[in-house]
């Protein structure tokens, strides 16, 4: 399988549990259009499909990520809609789409990213081929990397050093925790469901730090340079 067949598989994959999640639920018809039209927004799914390529890595049928998988996805599609909000980045576009607050209001797009963000948690913990061991270890991970010490606090942190000078070490933190953090989280997943060393996980986290940091910088120089049409999205950057 060439890279392209294992993301155009997995992706769809991945985007078929987190429809059928999303359906099953019993709400609002509005509520539940508003969530799948972020998830349905397109993306790479880089998080999710680094959870499934860990999993293979190790010689672990990726099936068993699967929810997983949907559940790192939920988490950063709720992140997008709050951080497109009038109040965070007072977005217009993402993905080439109008941001779900232009589309649905911004009080329903708030709790389409809260239901996101709660659904993810139950995909993990309804997972019946994962072990109890293993389920409380991903909802530990999960919630420390997207909260206060992670995404969460990042998020905060970026906002704060806004037209600041910051120190090399302030921005590596930034990114790290805002970016990073779900990035690594992801690679870890991958890790803890293929029960893999402490060794083994301690040499991925590593790894997963560098491709957070990496992808936080493009990211910062696409928002200054990038061309708006093809990244869906006005350029703009905090200076």
């Amino acid at each position: 399988m060439t890279f392209e067949q294992f993301m155009q598989h997995y992706k769809q994959e991945v985007e078929g549990c987190m429809r059928k999640a999303i359906i099953a639920t019993d709400s609002d018809q509005k509520l539940e259009q508003s969530m799948i039209y972020s998830l349905e927004a397109g993306g790479k799914r880089i998080r999710p499909l680094l959870i499934l390529a860990t999993l293979i890595a190790f010689g672990r049928d990726p099936k068993l990520g699967y929810q997983t998988a949907a559940a790192m996805e939920m988490i950063h599609t709720y992140s997008l809609i709050h951080d497109d909000l009038p109040a965070m980045d007072n977005d217009d576009f993402r993905r080439g789409k109008l941001t779900n607050h232009r589309v649905y209001g911004e009080a329903t797009a708030i709790l389409a990213g809260d239901a996101l963000l709660t659904k993810a948690f139950e995909m993990i913990v309804s997972d019946y081929d994962l072990s109890a061991t293993i389920k409380v270890n991903l909802v530990q991970l999960f919630a420390k990397s997207a909260g206060a010490n992670g995404m969460v606090g990042g998020q905060q942190a970026d906002i704060l050093g806004e037209n600041q000078t910051l120190s090399l070490s302030e921005l590596e933190s930034i990114h790290h925790r805002k970016t990073g953090a779900l990035l690594s989280a992801s690679v870890l997943s991958g890790a803890i469901i293929a029960e893999t060393s402490e060794a083994d996980q301690a040499t991925l986290a590593l790894f997963a730090h560098h491709i957070g940091l990496a992808f936080q910088i493009c990211d910062d120089i696409l928002d200054v340079i990038g061309d708006s049409e093809k990244m869906g999205k006005k350029n703009w950057c905090r200076c």
